[in-house]
């Protein structure tokens, strides 16, 4: 008994201790769902959902006329929720009956792969129930347009199960045009240009999504946990398209023709500071150019446009005027046991004034006035060069700009010869942009304006931030002094290094210069030139200043200043006056007929649009739909219909390509066009009979 006793009595305590065990199990069961609840679900929600960034639209950059430089464009990810309601009701009636036009939807719109193959790509799908099902990547907004009309997609995301994920790419629609000065928006490293230095304003404010975690390991939204992102701010530069355009073309038409290595041409607005236009070319390992660096920032020897800093020095101080006499000594002049070399020859008189010094670019005559006057005080000449802030970068809105070098008597590189050497542009180090600053500040009867390439940043059309033209100095040197200077520059292409670049059209002033660039451990042995042009244009009421500076290929046949960086000058001087020329002429119905007297034919409709534009003298009214040749008579248009024959091929020579297309197609025959201009041949001849489906060539020229 005993024994059945004790057994019973263990059992029992097992049983009490089980229940009780049950107990404590379901009282934490209720407590982890209905105090602790809402923290484990959360835990678990975070094992499956989580947020991911939305990157907000990145703000436009425009030129200062109003064209895209930089934007963004909108593509999508084209997914399928296989396991919608929609698609699956009723036995996946929508899809079935859906699913064959779909297929020839999608193969007629991508063209990558057959309605068939479509249909084997659907089907596969749909029988994994796949919830994210990838149909195509990176789709262009047109096409994601035609896609939300599709059969099946057209029903919305519920019912025809398509999602589309929204991204954006940074596109340059101008290409080449000021690449590197505007900029590349980066996601994996530094962004450069005014992409990088506005990018607070561009990249807007990112949002964020809601994602699920489904089989797989795939993420899918979840709809209605969206935190939109806030679009980016526009920015308005300084840069004219135009400009840019003539600026890019004369610089690459040298380089390419010269073999140069690198180069850049700037364009700046005297009166403002604004940079019109900014070019920079390098050269790729497979010949071609293209912006790769922003050379305009970077500090080189300058060579002789640095003169100009030295005779405002010797000016400024009165030590001299521009008809001091100074010696040119053939060319040479033994400093130390360092000698001074003129670049060029000058033959003729030796003792000329600093004027026709400068005019001619001696190195020795500049060499000369530095030691004469500041031997004793260097430190004063290196003052004047502070004033003209060449020991500061110029502060413009990019970041990457180098630091410049004027060199004082405490520096460690400091000699007896550092001086003169300066004088020409040696044993310092400065930027093209540095360069232009000054020159401008010449232009501009001695205001010094801060270099800058932003008008303002926009919101939705409206200016949030005006940028304006900023002042770093009223006056760089005395008026009398500036008029001298002034007269020096004009002097140039009159009677010095520039001879060759005059014309008979317009004035211009500026300096030549030509460098000899160091080639790493090889020194000076490989004879690489740098040629640089500085200077502003029209002389007299200065419009622009434009820097050019070129680094030509070892052992180049043309390296001087006035035969590389000079005629680029030339270029863009010659085609911005004409265009200014051309803005300023009256519009006299007389000059105006003189340029239409070589018409070709048109629509009526085209010419009613001219004469109401232009405000001519007609003496008949053509009709819209009728196509008629123009003359002048008595100094007044007249109009008279041409004959077109039904049935034979109308005679386009000498027409413009839209006016020949015009009347071709519309007599029924399909147009090849070769070359570009006016129509020079065609190879059916006008009148000849029209046979079916006839094609015509037309050669422009």
């Amino acid at each position: 008994m005993d024994v059945k006793k004790d057994i019973l009595w263990r059992v029992y305590l097992c049983l009490i201790g089980m229940a009780l065990f049950g107990v404590a199990i379901l009282v934490k069961v209720f407590y982890i769902q209905n105090v602790q609840g809402n923290y484990w679900r959360s835990m678990a929600d975070s094992l499956h959902t989580g947020y991911v960034a939305l990157d907000a639209e990145r703000g436009t950059i425009y030129s200062e006329e109003g064209r895209m430089l930089s934007t963004s464009i909108p593509y999508f990810d084209i997914r399928i929720d296989f396991a919608a309601d929609g698609i699956r009701d009723k036995g996946g009636k929508v899809f079935k009956e859906n699913l064959d036009s779909l297929s020839y939807r999608l193969s007629e719109v991508f063209g990558d792969r057959s309605k068939i193959a479509y249909k084997q790509l659907l089907q596969e799908g749909y029988k994994s129930k796949d919830r994210y099902f990838l149909l195509k990547r990176d789709v262009p907004f047109n096409q994601y347009q035609e896609l939300r009309g599709f059969p099946m997609f057209r029903l919305g995301k519920n019912k025809g199960g398509m999602i589309a994920e929204s991204k954006s790419k940074r596109i340059n629609p101008f290409k080449l045009l000021a690449n590197r000065t505007i900029g590349l928006a980066r996601e994996n490293s530094q962004s450069v240009g005014i992409e990088r230095t506005y990018n607070d304003y561009l990249k807007g404010v990112t949002g964020k999504r809601l994602m699920r975690r489904i089989a797989g390991g795939t993420y899918v939204p979840v709809d209605g946990y969206d935190i939109e992102p806030e679009n980016g701010r526009d920015v308005v530069t300084t840069i004219d398209v135009n400009m840019q355009d003539i600026v890019e073309t004369a610089l690459w038409n040298m380089m390419t023709g010269n073999e140069a290595e690198h180069g850049t041409c700037i364009l700046m607005e005297v009166k403002t500071g604004k940079i019109k236009a900014i070019a920079n070319l390098g050269r790729q390992p497979d010949g071609s150019y293209w912006e790769d660096m922003n050379y305009a920032l970077q500090v080189a020897e300058p060579g002789s446009t640095f003169k100009l800093a030295t005779v405002i020095a010797v000016l400024e101080d009165k030590f001299a005027t521009m008809n001091t006499m100074v010696n040119m000594d053939g060319g040479h002049w033994q400093v130390g046991r360092r000698t001074v070399f003129d670049s060029e020859p000058h033959p003729g008189p030796q003792n000329v004034t600093i004027k026709h010094a400068f005019e001619l670019s001696s190195n020795v005559g500049m060499a000369k006035l530095a030691y004469q006057f500041y031997n004793r005080q260097p430190n004063n000449f290196v003052a004047h060069l502070k004033r003209l802030r060449l020991d500061q970068s110029t502060g413009i809105d990019l970041i990457g700009e180098g630091r410049p070098v004027i060199k004082t008597t405490a520096s460690k590189t400091w000699s007896n010869t550092s001086l003169p050497w300066m004088a020409f542009g040696y044993e310092v180090l400065i930027s093209p942009l540095q360069t232009c600053m000054l020159y401008n500040a010449v232009a501009n009867n001695g205001k010094m304006m801060k270099p800058y390439l932003v008008n303002s940043i926009q919101e939705y059309g409206q200016v949030a931030k005006q940028f304006e033209p900023t002042v770093l100095l009223d006056s760089i040197c005395s008026q009398g002094t500036l008029k001298q200077v002034q007269a020096m520059l004009e002097g140039v292409p009159i009677d010095g290094t520039a001879k060759k670049l005059r014309t008979p059209y317009y004035n211009f002033a500026g300096k030549t210069g030509t460098a000899l660039v160091a080639n790493g451990n090889r020194g000076y042995a490989d004879k690489i030139y740098q040629s640089s042009f500085a200077g502003y244009f029209p002389a007299k009421d200065p419009q622009y200043t434009c820097v050019v500076v070129i680094k030509n290929k070892p052992h180049a046949l043309r390296f001087y200043g006035a035969n590389v960086a000079g005629p680029v000058f030339r270029e863009v001087a010659d085609k911005l006056y004409a265009i200014a020329v051309e803005r300023q002429k009256p519009m006299q119905a007389t000059m105006q007929l003189d340029t239409l007297l070589a018409l070709k034919n048109g629509r009526g409709s085209e010419w009613k649009k001219i004469l109401g534009t232009l405000q001519l003298p007609t003496s008949s009214t053509p009709a819209n739909n009728s196509w008629v040749s123009a003359k002048v008579t008595d100094r007044k248009i007249t109009f008279q219909p041409v004959a077109q024959a039904k049935g034979a091929v109308p005679d386009v020579t000498g027409m413009g390509l839209k006016d020949a297309l015009y009347l071709l197609e519309n007599a029924g025959l399909r147009v090849v066009v070769k070359g570009a201009g006016k129509v020079k041949t065609q190879s059916l001849p006008g009148g000849t009979k029209i046979g079916n489906e006839q094609t015509i060539v037309i050669e422009l020229s």
